[in-house]
């Protein structure tokens, strides 16, 4: 019989799904002579690294924030051990660190060996996510308003991508959402993308946003275009508020060979392309927001990305706030925020546009919440 150890994808899947750190870390050191190790997951902000196996313990440090956020390996040597910090990553999704501790610095193959737990593990924790609280719990520093709770619920990540595009989105605040919302599905060569702002606060908000996001993925998910994505979701508005809840919505559907975007504009989100060292906003006719009234019907305009644009996407809480009397954020401060951005990927770019938001409120709390989404071509 072999001696060989088995793979540890193997024990991941046979694990119960709120053990899979426990299985990684024994794993680590019973064929690798790994010391400590902490499996460290991105807060809701994505601001924090949060440790599973030792709730007590320290948050990630700079290296390990460093490695988040390259998402490269990054290695910490000392005189009598070294320590080395492995991205969580799946499908362009960011979800935290693998940090393992060991007698001597690894060499190549031994790096590999930690990247391919940290691959394994990262596939394990998304998929268990489903099916068990304890990775939610760890990523909140606070209990979720109701409200938020549906929201964060309807979400389909935070990043999403491959060697074609990355797309990311973040809102704000975290822990009291209303009705901003964002969704994304990828098909064959096709990127759809959506960005949201229910109409309201509140649970009815987050209501109003759940009914349609769902009117619009049960559209999609039976083949229908965007136009027909955007008309059953403003019937079912309708039909549940009677034209008294809306929703401002942008919808999307972009070829990722040739860069050709269809787009549906029903209400207040903009859009703005990074080409270059130029940003230029997209200009669309407005239409009617979803549920504003009954069978209304929507057209869709077309613009074009080149390769290596950047397309950000706000709703009405991020260019349109206006703390304390001030002029709006989009009219410059957003601007000057995109280009900060220049060298980050989409994944670090939402955070610093969200971050710069908050500076431009000076402490003057947000009167509505906000979402950003971020996606770069990389054709």
């Amino acid at each position: 019989m072999s001696d060989r150890p088995t793979p540890v994808g193997a024990l991941l899947r046979a694990a119960p799904p709120d053990r899979l750190p426990e299985v990684a870390a024994e794993h680590l050191r019973r064929h690798h002579r790994a010391g400590r190790v902490e499996v460290l997951l991105g807060d809701l902000t994505l601001t924090a690294l949060r440790p599973l196996l030792d709730p007590d313990g320290p948050l990630g440090d700079v290296l390990a924030q460093r490695c988040f956020g390259s998402q490269r390996p990054v290695a910490d040597i000392a005189s009598d051990s070294a320590r080395t910090y492995l991205p969580l990553s799946v499908w362009g999704e960011r979800l935290g660190v693998l940090s393992v501790e060991t007698p001597a610095p690894p060499d190549g193959c031994l790096t590999e060996e930690f990247a391919t737990v940290a691959d394994e593990l990262a596939v394990a924790l998304r998929a268990a996510d489903a099916v068990t609280d304890r990775y939610r719990r760890a990523q909140r520093r606070e209990r979720l308003t109701m409200a938020a709770e549906l929201q964060w619920e309807l979400l389909p990540g935070r990043s999403l991508g491959d060697d074609r595009f990355l797309v990311a989105g973040q809102l704000q605040p975290a822990y009291a959402v209303f009705g901003d919302h964002y969704d994304w599905s990828i098909a064959g060569d096709r990127l759809t993308l959506t960005v949201l702002n229910g109409h309201g606060d509140g649970l009815e908000a987050a209501v109003l946003t759940t009914v349609a996001v769902n009117a619009m993925r049960n559209a999609r998910r039976s083949g229908a275009n965007i136009v027909e994505q955007a008309e059953l979701a403003s019937d079912a508005v309708y039909a549940r508020f009677g034209g008294d809840g809306h929703a401002a919505t942008l919808l999307l559907e972009i070829d990722l060979v040739d860069g050709q975007v269809e787009a549906v504009d029903a209400g207040s989100p903009r859009a703005v392309i990074a080409r270059d060292r130029e940003i230029q906003p997209v200009v669309l006719e407005q239409q009617l927001p979803l549920g504003m009234f009954g069978e209304t019907r929507y057209e869709t305009q077309k613009f074009l990305l080149e390769p290596a644009d950047r397309l950000l996407v706000v709703s009405d809480g991020v260019h349109a706030a206006a703390p304390g009397g001030r002029p709006p954020y989009g009219e410059s401060a957003l601007l000057t925020a995109l280009r900060r951005t220049r060298l980050q990927p989409a994944t670090e770019a939402v955070g610093t546009v969200m971050r710069n938001l908050r500076e431009y409120h000076g402490g003057v709390e947000p009167d509505d919440d906000a979402v950003t989404v971020c996606l770069d071509w990389r054709r």
